[in-house]
């Protein structure tokens, strides 16, 4: 059965290129993107692709050349410039593998600039898996559009994590209740916290509380899953002060 092409037929292929993208620059694509744009896609000299770096925006590229396990490509014009930042901070317990996956992939089509895991004493999930969560991260942006990369940084304790975080707006979803979502966001940068299966623990709830700037929000009256929180409170945040209004 032929592979199932991740954008429709009628539109160009879209591909995140590891190098800095100018016009006239030529650029051998690594090998599963060879074979992605070369066998699966069915691409030949001529046709065209979308491609970004993260830094510099949309390009259109040309394929130049095709072989048995190679795919080359001419730069040929920047078709979308490179976005804003979002300002958006996500902090987040690392949950179970296949829904800390769907989180972080909706998280970057929603706009969140940065990821950060953060270890709490119910967090369940012992590895956060970077090298798999930054490969969602780009096949994410392709998917999506986005011309810049969602950051994944390093997890870190709660304790520590609260010590040395950039002093940003941190809205608090406490499952115990807290000012309404929409009626609390201030515009970026800010940071959103949502805690593990369970929730934080009494000692951690106060701890965050006591964080300067921090706001504790609520995200309606039905308790939701740790990625349906985040994703909520992500949506809301954009909603109501981030950049879905442009």
């Amino acid at each position: 059965m032929p592979a199932t092409p991740a954008w429709p037929p009628e539109s160009l292929p879209r591909l995140f290129i590891d190098t800095p993208l100018t016009e006239g620059v030529e650029i051998d694509l690594d090998k599963p993107q060879a074979h992605y744009v070369g066998t699966v896609m069915r691409r030949q000299p001529g046709d065209a692709l979308l491609l970004f770096d993260g830094a510099h925006g949309e390009w259109r590229g040309e394929i130049i050349e095709t072989g048995k396990k190679r795919v080359r490509l001419r730069v040929t014009a920047q078709t979308r410039p490179q976005e804003a930042a979002s300002g958006l901070t996500l902090a987040f317990a690392p949950i179970k593998k296949q829904r800390i996956d769907f989180l972080v992939e909706k998280a970057v089509e929603l706009g969140v600039e940065r990821l950060q895991p953060v270890l709490t004493q119910r967090t369940i999930a012992a590895r956060v898996g970077e090298d798999r969560i930054r490969a969602h991260i780009v096949e994410a942006a392709e998917q999506c559009g986005r011309t810049a990369l969602a950051t994944l940084l390093p997890p870190v304790r709660l304790k520590r994590w609260l010590l040395e975080r950039e002093r940003t707006p941190l809205y608090f979803a406490d499952e115990e209740g807290g000012a309404p979502a929409l009626a609390s966001f201030a515009p970026p940068p800010a940071t959103i916290l949502v805690g593990p299966e369970g929730g934080f623990t009494p000692e951690e709830r106060a701890m965050i509380r006591a964080e300067e700037g921090a706001i504790a929000i609520s995200l309606g009256p039905r308790i939701l899953r740790a990625e349906t929180a985040a994703l909520a409170a992500i949506a809301a945040y954009m909603a109501s002060a981030g950049d879905w209004s442009v």
